[in-house]
């Protein structure tokens, strides 16, 4: 072997977190993030590598080795600034972010099972820049020297406006980006705080809301402007933004409209969405009840419908609200389950019991219309279906009733057609979704769309690739290609 060949370390810090027991009973978050020592011992782990394959599972282009060699030499400001050339929510990515599956998933050390924890030291930048207060935004020329990214300066302002719509993981990303080349941006969100999906949908134990208001107030420092409370397609219409002064649109809208399993008894008092659950649980801080006045009625014996995070989310508040049992109903084996590993780890270290290869085909009230009881049925595995992974089949008389007294169906969800059915030209495919080319263009000229409302419940670090992409095409088409430069 090489006498300067870089010896493996194969022994990846694991990250501090509370104990089960301790953790059932609070919303706090879970995992404890690194402290400095503990990041820098871990970023010493990494290869340098000339030809660094990590950043190639990156959908918005962090430049991964840089930033860990920042950490490595104790540069944490140098760190924050190249993350933040390309990643405007890092406290974010570096929480809910699947990164098993795309940076870490491309590390050399993964074939040894140890990659180095790149969204844990994502985190750990984020959360070292939140203690220290806003690194002022700055690259100089010898770091932008060869690499093909914007710089991460505000440029000089253009004249131009772009309207986001949409203050989720898409709508942020994009309205950073765009504020940063010098465009006028103005987000409208219907909901009466920032976040999207990060604000409703994902508990505080995950991903505390100080940390989204924090980064959305990054964004706003850019000088993004916010008009909360706004619906488009209800108090504003698209074209309405096009002909009073915005130059282009960008619809990040998500998908937030639940599905159901359209099975009889759904419409049962105690049968939520996980949608509704979890909006009431999170953004209408539920569980802090009655210092906030959103009640919601949950049960003993809790059914969570489904087997993705959100399914995991929707468990694991049921839990911390008091259920005196939990149990995660889902029709394939744990193998095909689609949350991230680590959710269902904590679930299951949180009391959750897991019923496989079981799906429900009917809920049964009581003589007051709330339900108590489910009838479900035992699933085998047939042939790999369209997704991949191998079909459930019902197993023929296997059919057999549990007693349950809140069900929470966390089936996935579809976009909401408020937008696409009040705007004429946006084409829409069979599921909903919008049609929009590898830029982002949907079919109707000087408007693009991004994340969920474009494919569908997908991940925050797709969401936020589909925004910044957008807003290059965008950017490019204000300065170059717009009607006013033919």
């Amino acid at each position: 072997m090489s006498g300067n060949k870089k010896k493996l370390n194969l022994n990846r810090v694991s990250m501090p977190k509370q104990s089960p027991e301790e953790r059932r009973h609070n919303f706090l978050e879970v995992a404890c993030g690194y402290s400095e020592e503990q990041a820098i011992e871990e970023a010493k782990r990494c290869l340098q590598c000339k030809k660094p394959r990590c950043m190639e599972g990156c959908p918005v282009g962090i430049d991964i080795p840089n930033f860990i060699k920042a950490i490595r030499d104790g540069e944490m400001e140098d760190a924050v600034r190249i993350i933040k050339a390309k990643n405007s929510l890092p406290g974010i990515c570096g929480r809910v972010c699947p990164q098993e599956v795309q940076c870490e998933s491309r590390c050399v050390l993964e074939k040894k099972g140890a990659p180095i924890a790149i969204g844990r030291l994502e985190r750990f930048v984020a959360d070292w820049e939140s203690r220290q207060g806003l690194v002022e935004e700055h690259v100089s020329d010898q770091e932008a020297e060869g690499v093909d990214r914007p710089s991460a300066d505000v440029q000089t302002l253009t004249g131009k406006k772009v309207a986001v719509v949409g203050a989720g993981p898409a709508g942020l990303t994009c309205a950073a980006d765009l504020a940063k080349r010098g465009h006028q941006v103005t987000v409208f969100e219907a909901l009466h705080d920032a976040g999207g999906v990060l604000i409703y949908g994902i508990p505080e134990f995950r991903l505390p809301k100080g940390i989204v208001r924090s980064e959305v107030d990054y964004v706003e420092s850019l000088g993004v402007e916010f008009e909360l409370d706004s619906v488009v397609g209800r108090l504003v219409q698209v074209d309405e933004l096009l002909k009073n002064g915005f130059d282009a649109v960008f619809l990040g809208i998500g998908a937030g409209a639940p599905r159901f399993l359209n099975i009889p008894g759904e419409n049962l008092n105690g049968v939520y969405s996980a949608n509704e659950y979890l909006t009431r649980v999170n953004l209408m801080k539920a569980y802090k009840f009655p210092e906030y006045d959103t009640p919601i009625r949950q049960g003993k014996r809790v059914a969570v419908v489904g087997g993705g995070n959100v399914a995991m989310d929707a468990a694991r508040c049921s839990v911390r609200l008091g259920a005196d049992e939990v149990h995660v109903i889902y029709r394939r084996s744990e193998a095909e389950m689609p949350a991230r590993l680590e959710e269902i780890e904590n679930a299951k270290e949180e009391g959750v019991i897991f019923d496989f290869l079981t799906n429900p085909t009917r809920f049964v009230g009581d003589d007051r219309g709330r339900v108590e009881r489910m009838e479900v049925v035992n699933m085998v595995l047939g042939e790999p279906d369209a997704s991949g992974r191998r079909r459930p089949v019902a197993e023929e008389g296997s059919e057999h009733m549990v007693d349950v007294d809140t069900v929470i169906i966390a089936v996935g969800t579809i976009p909401n057609p408020l937008v696409p059915g009040n705007t004429p030209g946006l084409e829409t495919t069979r599921w909903g979704t919008l049609v929009v080319d590898d830029d982002g263009r949907t079919t109707r000229e000087g408007v693009w769309a991004g994340g969920d409302i474009t494919t569908g419940g997908a991940t925050v670090i797709s969401a936020m690739g589909a925004g910044k992409k957008a807003a290059e095409d965008i950017d490019h088409w204000l300065r170059e290609d717009g009607p006013w430069n033919r």
